[in-house]
């Protein structure tokens, strides 16, 4: 019996061996350091549309010279942050060959179906290219493959977090920016009443505030940073659409600055389906999502969230404690 389990154990231990050899990534020997894509330059890119291992994805696309998000109404993306991109994927090499077989394409996350970035490309002579960005073995290097090839690669000129599926990391999503030194007052509508909120020496408090009321200057402050400062989510495009809730929003913030100029804000009175909520400035052209925190406060205040609690007075009567008498 004992010499039994000692055959199983050997066989147990052989299959360890051959499975680390057929799956273990190792440096393969590479034919040249040649680029990948030899005829390829950074401005010959016309479109990218990057998916991530959850499934997100985002499509961008160059019109008439300059690159926007098509499925976003044509939201500009940032030339400094795609520009550098396109450098990279033109400057892929074949130098670092890692693995040339399907299990390993799996187990280094490039494969058809498990890879952690799939990019596919497209050149302004048609030509449409895939890559399959995966693991990184080091902080500075990343498995990569090209689509429809065997081999595997190293490389250490493009990394997954270079191409990522967020709006934040190819365009500017500043959507609400006004001077705060430039605000004179905020009014606010919402369903609980309209608010005007003005400046008092070092806080923001209410335009009729009642004599022994006192105000609660974070509260106030909350609404006027609401109003005048908000990074957008997702851009969804310059037409107005019913779905959108802004037909009968649930708060409207009207900014007013020392020069005379009013600034709109009208947000949804009901959030999407992830949590955020459709906005429109006056300001800007694009309807936007943002994220739902971000605005809660202008569509949820009344009026006594701007009032401070009154001090509670001492007590009194009969059951008041007796003060100690001075010695």
């Amino acid at each position: 019996m004992k010499r039994t389990q000692q055959i199983l154990l050997g066989v147990l231990a052989l299959q360890i061996i051959l499975s680390v050899v057929v799956f273990w990534p190792r440096e393969v020997a590479s034919v040249s350091g040649e680029p990948l894509f030899p005829d390829l330059a950074a401005e010959d890119v016309v479109a990218l549309t990057i998916e991530d291992n959850t499934g997100e994805q985002i499509v961008l696309r160059k019109v008439d010279g300059a690159w926007v998000m098509p499925e976003a109404g044509d939201y500009p993306v940032q030339e400094a942050k795609i520009t550098p991109v396109l450098e990279q994927l033109a400057a892929l090499s074949a130098g670092s060959v890692v693995a040339r077989t399907e299990a390993s394409q799996i187990q280094l996350q490039v494969s058809d179906e498990t890879f952690q970035r799939r990019v596919d490309f497209e050149t302004a002579t048609g030509e449409t290219h895939t890559l399959y960005l995966g693991s990184a073995p080091r902080y500075t290097a990343t498995h990569f493959r090209i689509g429809g090839e065997p081999e595997t690669y190293l490389t250490s000129d493009l990394s997954v977090w270079d191409v990522n599926v967020a709006v934040s990391d190819w365009a500017d999503t500043s959507y609400v920016s006004i001077d705060l030194a430039t605000v004179t007052d905020v009014t606010l509508e919402n369903a609980n009443g309209t608010f005007t909120l003005v400046k008092d020496e070092d806080k923001w408090t209410l335009v009729d505030l009642q004599a022994g009321e006192a105000i609660e200057p974070t509260q106030t402050s909350a609404v006027v940073r609401a109003a005048t400062s908000l990074s957008l989510k997702t851009p969804l495009g310059t037409s107005a659409d019913p779905a959108y809730g802004l037909d009968a929003p649930g708060a409207v913030a009207i900014v007013t600055t020392d020069d005379g100029q009013t600034h709109t804000l009208a947000v949804a009175a009901d959030p999407q389906d992830d949590g955020s909520y459709v906005v429109k400035s006056s300001d800007a052209d694009y309807y936007v999502r943002v994220a739902g925190y971000t605005v809660t406060p202008l569509l949820d205040k009344a009026r006594e969230d701007f009032l401070a609690e009154p001090a509670t007075p001492e007590a009194e009567g009969p059951d008041a404690p007796t003060p100690t008498p001075a010695p």
